[in-house]
């Protein structure tokens, strides 16, 4: 069992200036009392970002890998030790049900997995499980993970997952890319690409001292950053009726010629024969609102609803901007509004004008 979310709360919370996170990133740290300079460092590569909210798996025997590979979205079989890579659990139907940050490292698999998601993913992966010479063992009270650019000096001496975003994942077998890109903009293009980024994994116990005299982040920040390199994140920019086409998470988590696997006919039927009913979108925020709209505001088009704002954060460049996703069939250079509020009863709706920028090609 997972260790209750009270024992996991960050003891770095309490250095100088930490605000604490609400809803999916509680437990952490929003900011330490300077966001935009704590956006720079992370940039330039001298911040660490605490993420140890993640919930941890660790993998072992034989058969794990073979076994991810039949019932996840990635090719995983024969995956060289070293080696990162991002692979989703989908429903039957092709909805996202989970994303697994997943290191191979020889002797065992890692998985990182969205606060408060790693009891549902243990469960159903004992239930796939079955016969296969397998272990599954939740390591969350054990193991933190600390966020941070790729480019940061310092190399860790756990193990590291290297976010493939946005670079298609190789497939293993032969060592070619076997995924698709539904982005209006080439990988070269693609503003995640200013974005390297990595998971580490420390003891728990020796968190602050892994953390050292380097200088602390808050997901105010990371999250800022993730935005703007148009990376989507489960549980914020996903919901029920998610499936990986409409946020371009095919380029990085899914591979389109393996075994079959739980949702694979979704996936291929809406990339063989047309285009996901909706598309991620950045939208950047009228500036002179001091409001954020909120995760599940509406997003719309004169009178009518079109979109829901997913992420809303503030650049320390580009000022207020959010992810959404909107109708496909929306024209590029709709006029659109964030209706901050509409997503909580009762409160007061404020519209904030918005300008989009397209992530997902109609």
């Amino acid at each position: 069992m997972s260790a209750p979310a009270q024992e996991l709360r960050s003891p770095l919370l309490d250095s100088p200036g930490a605000v604490a996170a609400e809803g999916l990133d509680a437990g952490v740290a929003w900011h330490y009392g300077d966001p935009n300079g704590e956006q720079r460092a992370l940039v330039r590569g001298e911040a660490v970002v605490d993420l140890s909210h993640r919930g941890v798996l660790r993998l072992t025997g034989p058969d794990r890998l073979s076994w991810l590979h039949s019932i996840t979205t990635q090719a995983l079989t024969g995956l060289p030790a070293g080696t990162s890579t991002e692979t989703l659990v989908l429903s039957p139907t092709g909805r996202i049900e989970h994303d697994l940050h997943l290191l191979e490292d020889g002797q065992a698999t890692w998985i990182t997995t969205e606060p408060g998601a790693v009891d549902a993913l243990r469960t159903w992966l004992e239930r796939m499980r079955f016969m296969l010479r397998v272990e599954i063992e939740d390591v969350s009270a054990q193991f933190a993970v600390l966020g941070e650019p790729s480019r940061a000096a310092d190399s860790p001496a756990g193990p590291v997952w290297v976010d493939p975003w946005p670079g298609a994942v190789p497939a293993n077998e032969g060592g070619s890319a076997d995924t698709a890109s539904y982005s209006a903009v080439s990988t070269y293009e693609h503003p995640g690409a200013e974005r390297p980024w990595r998971e580490v994994l420390v003891p728990r116990a020796e968190l602050t001292a892994a953390v050292g005299d380097r200088r602390l982040a808050g997901t105010w920040a990371s999250e800022a950053l993730r935005v703007e390199a148009w990376r989507p994140r489960l549980g914020r920019d996903t919901d029920e009726r998610s499936i990986p086409h409409e946020l371009d998470w095919l380029r990085t988590a899914v591979h389109l010629h393996k075994g079959c696997y739980r949702g694979q006919e979704t996936v291929a039927k809406v990339h063989n024969l047309g285009r996901p009913p909706r598309r991620l979108v950045l939208l950047h925020l009228d500036g002179s609102s001091h409001d954020l709209p909120a995760h599940g505001d509406d997003v719309v088009h004169g009178d009518r609803r079109v979109g829901t704002v997913t992420t809303a954060a503030r650049h320390h460049e580009l000022g207020p901007v959010a992810l959404a996703v909107v109708k496909r069939s929306l024209p590029v250079d709709a006029q659109l509004y964030a209706v901050a509020g509409s997503a909580t009863e009762g409160a007061e709706q404020r519209r904030i004008a918005a300008a989009q920028e397209v992530v997902v090609a109609p």
